[in-house]
């Protein structure tokens, strides 16, 4: 497993292990391939050993349905027809791709593209498998899935997998060896629970955000000593029983109704006013005249300065809701209410589409241009957006270049420059590393604090249960169900934070670490 912040090499790393992605450069050393060089490795074995899922899914799809994309690598290599129909066969019903088959892949969700990709690339049998961030745009469920279908792979075909990832809960307890890079300098190598143990020290303080709930509030609770390897707990099971043991050896267990909800960057902006800035009143959409109904009579209202999260399993319609409210489809029945004089920023998930220019800052200043913002004025704004989203060493990058991370947080920078009154983001935290969803949080608390509406797209549970001030989920065309943090997720079995699913026994409300530690008196600095 590959850690590590956004832009430090993790993506650059993985494409010089898959020779035909080889970035453009200068280099020095040698990467072999079972002992043997790989530039030298015949390109037939170099294409069908080493597979690679990329970071951003429609970067590596390149035709028009899903069943052409799961047989074009086959053909390229000359598989006999037999073979290739006894392999998608094997590998649809795998993916549960079967009913997609015959579909355009410009139909399929970001996640359902990303399984598309791991699906096509397996078809090939590699024995060295590349995953950059794989489940980034996958739904909690389909995750874990995912997941465990690499892990099948790993155990069941002896398959060796190196991935990077953000997502650590499911990923970590899994890994043989976890190595963490910044700075393009491999900085740590080792066990998951030497790399926990390694961030317990207080001078490691700073990775502790890459570990696992479980550990990060093991470390919270357990006495600054050397920490025997055994007792770490990776997963929620083991961070469970070690919370009942910690409870048991003398320490008072929190009552339920003494738990108060740390306060998050919507908290604060939770009442509620009576008319709603933005608002759906049964909406229904669809792509085709006779497809299937996306959305079906779905009301949804946006209040001013909250924060609100819409989660949903893939394919369920969050990035089409996303769409018609900011206007840019229209719906078939019902009506999208725009309050008079407000304007509407949105965010798409693949942050490729905002790019025209050659450099970053060309990219910004370009923008502030658009937003109409002067020049004296234009400069602050922009070197303030810089320095929160940390791109001060990329101003003269091409966007094209950049990680995905860094990618991702130009075009919400260009995005912000906009000053719009509503703010619609499409998984807005894909590809950020733990300390930059927390600068951008810090950031969506400003622009709350101003009045701007917020709403999200989001697979990322734990951000919206930490920082969102209400959450609605999608699900058959319609929200389902909605309320504030702390009733929404605590009533859920797997649209629920790890801390939730680890302490509801006698916390149920409890969403995040610091819910715990407060209710137990401990001071949050020990984070």
């Amino acid at each position: 497993m590959l850690l590590g912040p956004s832009g430090c090499g993790k993506t650059t790393l993985l494409r010089h292990l898959k020779r035909e992605l080889t970035p453009v450069g200068t280099g020095s050393g040698m990467i072999c391939y079972k002992g043997q060089p790989l530039a030298e490795l015949p390109a037939e074995k170099a294409a069908g050993d080493i597979g690679m899922v990329f970071q951003n899914p429609d970067a590596q799809i390149v035709m028009d349905t899903v069943w052409h994309e799961l047989a074009f690598a086959m053909e390229n290599l000359g598989y006999p027809p037999s073979v290739m129909r006894s392999r998608l066969a094997e590998m649809a019903g795998l993916f549960g791709l079967e009913p997609l088959l015959y579909k355009s892949v410009h139909e399929l969700s970001g996640g359902q593209k990303q399984l598309l990709n791991l699906a096509s690339v397996l078809l090939l049998q590699p024995k060295l498998l590349l995953l950059d961030e794989p489940t980034s745009q996958l739904d909690p469920v389909a995750a874990r899935e995912f997941i465990q279908t690499l892990h099948r792979l790993n155990e069941e075909m002896s398959m060796t997998i190196i991935i990077s990832e953000h997502r650590l809960e499911e990923v970590l307890p899994l890994a043989d060896r976890v190595l963490l890079l910044e700075d393009g300098v491999l900085q740590a190598s080792g066990s998951p629970r030497e790399f926990v143990r390694g961030a317990g020290d207080v001078r490691q303080a700073a990775r502790r955000a890459y570990l696992p709930t479980a550990s990060r509030l093991f470390l919270a609770l357990s006495p600054e000593e050397e920490l025997p390897l055994e007792a770490i707990p990776l997963t929620v099971r083991e961070g469970k029983r070690w919370l009942q043991a910690y409870a048991a050896s003398g320490q008072e267990v929190p009552a339920a109704g003494n738990l108060q909800h740390a306060a998050a960057v919507g908290q604060a902006n939770s009442s509620v006013p009576a008319a709603p800035l933005l608002g759906a009143r049964e909406v229904t959409f669809r792509y085709e005249k006779d497809g299937p109904e996306v959305l079906r009579k779905l009301n949804l209202s946006l209040y001013q300065g909250e924060l609100l999260a819409i989660l949903g399993g893939n394919g369920a319609g969050k990035s089409t809701l996303l769409q018609v409210l900011s206007g840019l489809a229209k719906p078939q029945r019902g009506k999208v209410d725009l309050a008079k004089g407000i304007t509407t920023g949105y965010l798409a998930q693949n942050p490729l589409l905002y790019f025209s220019f050659d450099t970053v800052i060309e990219e910004l200043r370009h923008m502030a241009s658009v937003a109409g913002l002067h020049s004296e004025t234009a400069q602050p704004e922009i070197d303030r957006l810089l320095e929160v989203f940390q791109l001060q060493q990329v101003l003269e990058s091409h966007p094209h270049d950049l990680s995905g991370g860094q990618q991702q947080k130009l075009a919400l920078a260009m995005i912000m420059l906009l000053k719009p009154a509503v703010l619609l983001l499409d998984e807005p935290t894909k590809g950020l590393d733990p300390e930059a969803k927390s600068r951008f949080a810090g950031l969506l608390g400003q622009l709350l604090d101003q009045g701007i509406s917020i709403g999200i797209v989001t697979h990322d549970v734990e951000f919206a249960a930490r920082y969102a001030s209400r959450c609605a989920l999608l699900f058959d065309g319609s929200i389902t169900a909605e309320g504030r943090p702390s009733e929404f997720f605590s009533s859920n079995y797997f649209y629920t934070t790890a801390v939730n699913r680890m302490v509801r026994d006698i916390l149920p409300q409890a969403l995040t670490i610091e819910d715990v530690m407060a209710a137990w008196h401990v001071s949050a600095f020990r984070l």
